[in-house]
C-alpha cells in the first residue's frame, strides 16, 4: 500500500502537486470562514449532563431562556472627575440604558472592520444584528459609579460578534458622553475582545518568529533554499486540507470545537509535518550522494517506500494516543483527541503523496544552491556520537537514565493548579475590574448563580428561599446574596452570589464547590430541586472530570500504544524498551516542569492538564522519533555488519534528522511559553523540553544503546538476517566512511515520458 501510493506520486508529481494545492487552498479558505459557526466558548457545555453546574445551565436555558451561546458583559457609568453621583445623572443613567436597549445594533460591514479575520468570506458572515439586552444593576456604596448588564445573543468566537460588541461600546460611549458621563466595560464579551486585541500583534510576532527559525534551521542544514521553503509551504497548504476536513466534519455531525482545538492543530501539524518532510530530506539528500547516477523520481521513490513505513508507524503511534481522548467525559476531550487524529491522518497521507511528489519533481535541484551532493559528508557530532554509543553502550544507556531519573525526582510533592489565567493584560476592560473591585465584591460582574426549580406544575415560593438565602449570606467569601428572581412562570427562582474572590481563582471555585453547595443541598426547601452554576462551578467540575480521564486515559493510551508498536515492530522486547524509555522522558520532563514553576517560581503547582499533555505529546511524539531509529537499526542490522557497527552508522544517518526535527518541533510548541496566560506558558515549556529530551536524549542515545547491548536479540521473535551484500564476509567490519559502506539496492527506473 505504501509502495503503491509513493510510486504513484512519484510517476504522477505535477499531477499530484496540483491536487493538493487545489484542495488545500480551497478548505483552507472555507474553514477560514466557517470556522466561528463550528466552536464552541462556553466550557460548560462540554461538561457531562451529570454534573452540578451542567444541571444549571439546563436551568438557565430551559426555565429562564439563557442560553450559553451569548455574550454578557457588564458596563460602568460614572462621572468623568470620578465623584459620588447626582440624582440627575442616576436619571440619565436611566435613560440612557433604556435607550440602548431598545435601538437596534447594526453589525458592522466585515470589510469595514480592520479587525476582522482576512480570511472571511463575505457571503458566509451570519449577521448578529439585534437589540440588545441592557439592565441596570447595583450601585457602588460610595456612589461613584453605576453598573450595568448587557446581553448579546450569538457564538463569541465570532469574529462578527466582536464586532457587533465594538460598535455596542461606540454608541454607548457616545450616548453617555452627551450625558457628560464616563464608560467602562469588562467581564465575559469585554474581556475576549480585549484580551484577543492585546495578545495579536504578540501572537503575529511570535509566529513570524516560528517560521523564521524553522526556515532557518533548515538553511542551516541544508543550505539549501529551496529545502527550507518548500517544506514550509507543504505543510501550510496540508494543514489548510486538515482545518476544513475538521471543520466540516464538525458541522456536518453537529459537533462543537472548543475553542483551543484550531490552535493546537496548527501546532501539531506545522511540528510532524515539518518532522516527517525533514526525515524524507535527509534520507533522499543521502540516497542522491551514495547514487549520483540513479533518476531522481527513482530515488524519490525508494525514499518514499523506505522512510514512509516507518512514518506511517509513527503517525498511527499519535493517532492511537490521541484516539484515547474519545473516551474521556469532559467533552472538549473527546472533540480534541479526535480532531488531532484526523489531522495527522491527512498529514500522514500528505507524507505518503505530496511529499514524495515534490522530491521527484525537483530532484537535485532541491538542495539549491548547496553543492553538498557533490562531496562525500564527514561524520560530524552524529558520528562521533554513534562511535561513543556503539562502543560504549551500557555507559551511554546509564547517563541517559541518571539525567532522567535526576529530572524526574522533582515531581516529589507535586501539585496540581486548577487555576486558568494569571495576571490579565493591560487593557480596558483589565483597568474596569480593578476599580469595580475596590468599591464591590471582585466576583460582581461574574456572580455564582443558585436556580432553584419546581417540578413540572409546582411554583416556588419566594418566602420559603428566604432562609437558603440569609444561610447563603453567612458564608465566608460570599460579599453578597441578591433577592430570588422568578422566572415568568414561577416555577423556577435564581440568586446570584457576588463572591469577594473573582470567579477564575482556586479561592472561589473551593468556595463554590464546598460551603456554597453544602449549604444549598441543607438548606433548599422539600420539593424543589436546586444546582450552583456560574464561572467558578463549572472550573470546579472541569478539575474533577479531569482528574478523573487522567486515570482513565493514561493506562488506555498505553496499552493502545503499546499494541501497535507489538505489531509494526514485530517485537516483543523492542516495544517494550520503547515504551520505557518515552514513560521515563515524560516522568522526566513533569519532574522538571515541576522545579521550575512549583518550586524555583513558588506557583501554587503544575496546570492541572499539563500531565495529559505532555503524555499525549512527548509520549506520542517521542516515540515518532523512537520507531525512525528502531527502523533505521533494524534496516542496518540486515546489512552485513556487526550489530554494534550497525547502531553506529543508524545514529551517523538518522541523529541529524532526528535533532534538526526535535528543535522544530521545540521551537513550534515553544512559541506558547511566550503568551501571557501562564497555563499556556507551562505546556509551551514543558512540551518543548520534553521534544527535545526525547530526540536528542532517548532517541539518540537510550534506544540505540539498548540496541547494542540486545543486539539483533531486541527484535525478537522476528530477528533481521544478516546478509553479506556483494559477496562480502558476514563478519566483515563496516567501513567508516559514509560514502563507501552503503551496499545500495537496486533501484527501479521509470519509463522515460
Amino acid at each position: 500500500m505504501i509502495r503503491a501510493l509513493t510510486g504513484f506520486s512519484t510517476r504522477h508529481p505535477w499531477k499530484v502537486i496540483a491536487l493538493w494545492s487545489v484542495i488545500g487552498i480551497f478548505l483552507a479558505v472555507v474553514a477560514g470562514a466557517l470556522m466561528p459557526r463550528a466552536m464552541q466558548a462556553q466550557t460548560g457545555d462540554f461538561l457531562p449532563k451529570d454534573y452540578d453546574s451542567a444541571a444549571a445551565l439546563r436551568t438557565a436555558d430551559e426555565r429562564f431562556g439563557v442560553t450559553s451561546d451569548a455574550g454578557t458583559f457588564t458596563v460602568l457609568v460614572g462621572r468623568p472627575d470620578r465623584g459620588p453621583l447626582t440624582s440627575a445623572d442616576r436619571k440619565n443613567i436611566v435613560s440612557v440604558a433604556k435607550e440602548l436597549g431598545s435601538r437596534r445594533l447594526t453589525m458592522p460591514d466585515p470589510q469595514d472592520t480592520p479587525s476582522t479575520s482576512d480570511d472571511q468570506i463575505p457571503l458566509l458572515v451570519r449577521d448578529y444584528s439585534q437589540t440588545p439586552e441592557v439592565g441596570v444593576g447595583m450601585t457602588a456604596p460610595d456612589r461613584t459609579f453605576t453598573l450595568l448588564s448587557v446581553r448579546l445573543e450569538g457564538n463569541t468566537v465570532d469574529p462578527g460578534m466582536h464586532n457587533l460588541f465594538r460598535a455596542f461600546r461606540e454608541h454607548s460611549e457616545d450616548a453617555f458622553a452627551e450625558a457628560r458621563l464616563r464608560t467602562g466595560f469588562t467581564g465575559g464579551l469585554a474581556d475576549q475582545v480585549d484580551t484577543r486585541d492585546a495578545e495579536e500583534p504578540t501572537q503575529r510576532i511570535v509566529g513570524m518568529l516560528m517560521l523564521g527559525l524553522i526556515v532557518l534551521v533548515n538553511v542551516l542544514v541544508f543550505r539549501s533554499v529551496c529545502a527550507a521553503l518548500i517544506p514550509l509551504l507543504a505543510v501550510v497548504i496540508v494543514g489548510g486540507a486538515a482545518t476544513g476536513v475538521i471543520v466540516g466534519g464538525a458541522l456536518l455531525t453537529g459537533t462543537d470545537l472548543d475553542t483551543s482545538t484550531p490552535s493546537m492543530i496548527s501546532v501539531v501539524l506545522i511540528g510532524i509535518g515539518v518532522d516527517y518532510f525533514l526525515f524524507l530530506l535527509f534520507r533522499f539528500r543521502e540516497l542522491l550522494r551514495e547514487r549520483p547516477e540513479a533518476p531522481p523520481r527513482a530515488v524519490a521513490a525508494e525514499v518514499g517506500a523506505r522512510v514512509g513505513t516507518a512514518i506511517t508507524s509513527a503517525a498511527l503511534t499519535i493517532v492511537a494516543a490521541f484516539a484515547t481522548l474519545g473516551i474521556a467525559t469532559y467533552g472538549g476531550f473527546q472533540v480534541l483527541g479526535p480532531a488531532v487524529a484526523v489531522a495527522v491522518l491527512v498529514m500522514l497521507l500528505a507524507s505518503l503523496t505530496l511529499m514524495p511528489a515534490l522530491l521527484a519533481a525537483t530532484g537535485r535541484r532541491m538542495f539549491w544552491p548547496s553543492r553538498t551532493l557533490e562531496r562525500t559528508p564527514r561524520p560530524g557530532l552524529a558520528g562521533r556520537a554513534g562511535d561513543f554509543v556503539s562502543r560504549r553502550p551500557l555507559a551511554a544507556l546509564l547517563a541517559g537514565t541518571a539525567l532522567l531519573g535526576a529530572l524526574a525526582a522533582g515531581m516529589t510533592g507535586i501539585r496540581m493548579d486548577f487555576g486558568q489565567g494569571g495576571t490579565p493584560h493591560e487593557t480596558r476592560a483589565a483597568a474596569t475590574a480593578s476599580e469595580i473591585a475596590r468599591a464591590l465584591p471582585a466576583g460582581v460582574s461574574d456572580p455564582a448563580t443558585v436556580y432553584i426549580t419546581a417540578s413540572k406544575g409546582n411554583r416556588v415560593n419566594p418566602r420559603s428561599l428566604g432562609a437558603l438565602s440569609d444561610e447563603l449570606a453567612r458564608i465566608e467569601g460570599v460579599g453578597k446574596v441578591s433577592t430570588p428572581t422568578l422566572n415568568e412562570r414561577g416555577d423556577a427562582a435564581r440568586i446570584d452570589l457576588y463572591l469577594t474572590s473573582e470567579s477564575q481563582t482556586q479561592a472561589a471555585r473551593d468556595l463554590v464547590s464546598g460551603p456554597v453547595r453544602d449549604t444549598v443541598a441543607a438548606h433548599t426547601p422539600k420539593g424543589l430541586e436546586a444546582h450552583v452554576g456560574g464561572t467558578a462551578a463549572i472550573f470546579a467540575d472541569l478539575s474533577t472530570a479531569v482528574d478523573e480521564d487522567l486515570r482513565t486515559v493514561f493506562p488506555v493510551a498505553a496499552g493502545l500504544i503499546a499494541l501497535i508498536l507489538l505489531v509494526l515492530l514485530r517485537s516483543v522486547l523492542a516495544p517494550v524498551v520503547l515504551l520505557l524509555s518515552v514513560g521515563l522522558c515524560f516522568a522526566a520532563t513533569l519532574g522538571a516542569s515541576t522545579l521550575v514553576f512549583q518550586h524555583a517560581l513558588d506557583k501554587p503547582g503544575v496546570n492541572f492538564v499539563l500531565p495529559l499533555v505532555l503524555f499525549l505529546f512527548v509520549v506520542a511524539i517521542g516515540t515518532d522519533y523512537n520507531i525512525l531509529i528502531s527502523d533505521r537499526i533494524r534496516e542496518e542490522m540486515q546489512g552485513p555488519r556487526r550489530t554494534r557497527d550497525a547502531v553506529a552508522r543508524a545514529i551517523r544517518h538518522t541523529a541529524p534528522a532526528i535533532a534538526t526535527a526535535g528543535i522544530v518541533l521545540a521551537a513550534s510548541f515553544g512559541s506558547l511559553a511566550v503568551g501571557s496566560n501562564p497555563s499556556t506558558q507551562q505546556i509551551g515549556f514543558a512540551t518543548g523540553l520534553g521534544i527535545l529530551l526525547s530526540a536528542f536524549v532517548v532517541s539518540v542515545v537510550f534506544v540505540p544503546a539498548a540496541a547494542a547491548l540486545l543486539g539483533r536479540g531486541i527484535w525478537w521473535p522476528v530477528r533481521p538476517r544478516r546478509h553479506t551484500g556483494h559477496g562480502e564476509h558476514p563478519k566483515a567490519t563496516a567501513p567508516k566512511d559514509a560514502a563507501t559502506d552503503h551496499h545500495p539496492r537496486p533501484l527501479a527506473v521509470p519509463p522515460a515520458r
